[in-house]
Order: structure tokens, then sequence, then C-alpha cells
């Protein structure tokens, strides 16, 4: 079912059936608010990067900076996700035991290959049960702090903390639910939230009209902040090669991703100084076939390019595909936390400095 994008008419038939979805979901939290439906509890701390709506918000980059921060306090950090259309069918993968990268983007997922590379020491595994798959790193390695990603909705594993993301440039997708809006629950779900972060908030306008609507909902009993992704460096999607993000500018560039929000990667792209002759942009967690690199490059060819962009979410998918002789390069971000970042440091040490749960309980 295709999603409603801005602008587009809300049918009748798709308002009843997000009337029919929010009941669904309703029903569901409500069973966890009342302990009706349990939850598991593992013997560390955990916290659940996650969203409300469809779509990217940026949880990859966070993820990374909030197991970033934790390492800097000299925590041991594991990211467990559900490894979103990988193509392993086993209950549970080790993409990365802290020291090697062992499952490629296929087998593990776009962004817990991603996270495994840029957390060359962090732990990361997928699963469909996150539970299951703690215990089992538990019973492997120490580790004091797990972190969920994509996990807000996924309440059957207690957390110490949740951060929630919202898309300062998809406001209105917190105007309905599925499959007439964006929202996977209703924006009330923000009520769970420890802390609330907009990203992508380079333009006041966009971020004032999010905190408008954010503002009942919270009620002030959440953390605020605000992120905005900055490009960091790119990397030659054939060799390695690195350079800084200021290597591109002037250059002239395709650009080629299969992301959540094309337009926010098109806009950095030209923030940086790229002089953007044209884009193909495939869906989300789109697999790349080798029919696909091959009319990509003759457009980029005809256009009189320098230089070909991508995603690094793209780039472990295309890499295989491509030829030495490629002169392919994907855009590494950083998260920069704009406004927030000593009450979410707080948050981290808070919990860090508090007494574990005990063990896998139910509760």
């Amino acid at each position: 079912m295709a999603l409603l994008r801005p602008g587009d008419p809300v049918r009748p038939w798709l308002s009843g059936a997000a009337f029919l979805y929010g009941l669904v979901v309703r029903a569901r939290m409500w069973a966890y608010e009342r302990g009706w439906k349990q939850q598991s509890r593992l013997p560390c701390r955990v916290v659940s990067v996650g969203n409300l709506t469809v779509g990217g918000t940026g949880k990859t980059p966070m993820v990374i900076l909030l197991t970033e921060w934790l390492q800097a306090q000299g925590h041991r950090v594991a990211v467990l996700s559900r490894g979103y259309k990988r193509t392993s069918t086993e209950a549970q993968v080790l993409v990365s035991d802290g020291e090697r990268v062992l499952a490629g983007p296929a087998e593990a997922g776009d962004e817990p290959y991603l996270i495994a590379n840029r957390c060359p020491k962090a732990i990361v595994a997928v699963g469909a049960d996150r539970a299951a798959v703690g215990r089992w790193l538990l019973d492997q390695w120490p580790i004091d702090w797990i972190v969920l990603d994509d996990a807000f909705q996924h309440r059957a594993l207690y957390r110490d903390l949740d951060v929630v993301l919202i898309d300062a440039m998809d406001a209105t997708g917190l105007d309905g639910l599925l499959p007439a809006g964006r929202l996977r629950e209703p924006l009330a779900g923000l009520g769970r939230a420890d802390a609330v972060v907009i990203t992508r908030a380079d333009s006041e306008r966009d971020v004032a009209a999010v905190r408008a609507r954010l503002q009942a909902v919270t009620k002030g009993n959440s953390v605020q902040a605000e992120v905005i992704f900055r490009p960091d460096e790119v990397v030659s999607v054939t060799t390695g090669l690195r350079h800084a993000a200021d290597w591109c500018v002037g250059k002239k560039a395709w650009l080629v991703s299969g992301i959540g929000n094309s337009e926010s990667f098109r806009r950095l792209a030209m923030e940086n100084g790229m002089q953007v002759l044209g884009e193909t942009a495939f869906a989300d967690h789109y697999i790349y076939r080798s029919e696909d690199v091959d009319r990509m490059r003759a457009q980029a060819t005809r256009s009189n390019v320098e230089i070909v962009l991508t995603t690094e979410k793209d780039a472990g998918k295309l890499a295989p595909l491509l030829r030495p002789e490629d002169s392919w390069w994907a855009l590494r971000l950083r998260a920069d936390v704009r406004r927030g970042q000593d009450a979410l440091h707080r948050l981290l040490c808070d919990i860090s400095d508090a007494p574990k749960s005990q063990g896998d309980v139910r509760a």
C-alpha cells in the first residue's frame, strides 16, 4: 500500500482504515500500560531510539551518536536492530563482535551493517525478538548498555530510556495515522518518551512549527533537543579513500539514493557546494541490481559529471556492483546536537548511575 504523500487528498476509505488501525494500536498500548502484555527485562541498561512516523528521521546517526557517547564514558555497548529487509532467516545474526564485521548489508540489513562499520568497538546484532537477542549476547559478552535501533513501538523489551525523533522537514507526517497519514501510533504516544529530539533542525521556521505541535503532547515532561546532520567526509565506495566533505565543493555530481528521505540528501549535497546535474532516487532499502548500476553509470557519463554521490547506507550494497575505476563516493554524515546536548548527556549519566535491573524478569 502506497503511503499518502504531503498534499495528497485523504480518501474516505483511508480515514476509515486509519481509524481501525488506531483502535488496534491503542488497544495494544493500553494492554502494556495495564500490565496485561508483559515486558522482558535485561540485566543491563537499555536505551531505545525510535520515532512516531514511518520513513527516515535520522535514527541511524542518532544511534551512532549515543553509542559513541556511551563508549566515551567507558561503557561496553551493544546495538540491537530488527534488521529490516535482511535476507537472512536466522532468528539472530551477529553483525559485529566489536572487533570484526561478520555480516554484510544483505544478511544484516542496511542500518546494522552501517552501524557496525561506524562503531567498530560495539557489538551489533539483529533479530525480531530483541529480548532473546539481548540474552544471547549477554551470555557471551559483558555489556553495560544496549542501544535499540527503531524500537519505540517494540514494547516487549523494557528500556530505561526512550529517545524519540521527529523530523522537522516532515511536520505533515504528524497529521494522521497510517494509512491516511504517516504516524505509526497516535501523537499522544510521545508521553512515553524521556527525550524528544527534533532532527534536521536546520530551519528555525520548520522547528518552530514542530515545537508548537508537540507542546500540548509532551507537557514539558521530557527532555527536548534539536539535531542537525552535517556532512563529515566522503568515502570512495570502491577503494575506501577518504576526503573531507569540502573536497566536493564545486564538483558536478549525479546523486543516487535508496533512503526514506531523498529530498534531505539532495539538500545536503547542494548545501555542501556540489553542482547536482541529476539524480536517481529509489525506495527505502532498495536492493540494487547490476542493470541499475549500468543505467546510472550511463546517465552520469552523458551528463559529464565528475562524481556519483550516494549515501553511506547505500554504499555497502553498491560496492560489489561497481568497477574499480568508478568515481562513486558516499557522503558520511555526523549528528550535531544544536540544542539540548547537556540535558541528553545528563539523562544517560543518571541512568548509568542508577542500580541495574535484576536479570530477565517479566513485569
